[in-house]
């Protein structure tokens, strides 16, 4: 059976806490990616998202150069092992309706997972999440199962 830690992403980028949104977002363009994990004294403690942007800062205009990211990011962080089950992952994913999954080993971050991720893995996962999907999947997260899973 194969477990987080065989699909997760190992180099992840990480933010302190207390920089402003738009170097964060900044941060996000230059590495073309989707979510900083959030940090303090170099303990992950957040996760920054496209969304959370949205959400929190254009959505309501907001001031990226004067608003931290501890203002707006996601908390508190949801983590797993890296032993835990593909599968298990993507129920709790579905059930907490997150799409990203920050993998912590010993309280370290060692990683990170996302549905993308597992929708791309094989051919075993797209069938678990075409039923997940069915069954419990929040609108935002249907559009990433229906766009890589066809």
């Amino acid at each position: 059976m194969l477990k987080v830690e065989d699909v997760m992403v190992r180099e992840v980028i990480t933010v302190d806490e207390k920089i402003m949104v738009k170097e964060a977002a900044d941060i996000m363009n230059k590495f073309e990616i989707g979510c900083l994990i959030v940090t303090r004294k170099g303990k992950a403690v957040g996760i920054l998202t496209e969304r959370d942007l949205l959400k929190r800062v254009v959505s309501r205009e907001g001031n990226s150069g004067m608003t931290k990211v501890e203002d707006v990011m996601s908390k508190p962080l949801i983590v797993v092992e890296p032993d835990m089950d593909l599968e298990e992952a993507a129920k709790l994913m579905f059930k907490l309706k997150v799409k990203k999954l920050p993998i912590v080993v010993r309280g370290r971050l060692a990683g990170l997972v996302t549905l993308s991720d597992l929708a791309r893995f094989q051919p075993q996962m797209i069938r678990i999440l075409k039923r997940l999907s069915k069954r419990m999947a929040p609108k935002r997260m249907k559009k990433v199962v229906n766009y890589y899973v066809v």
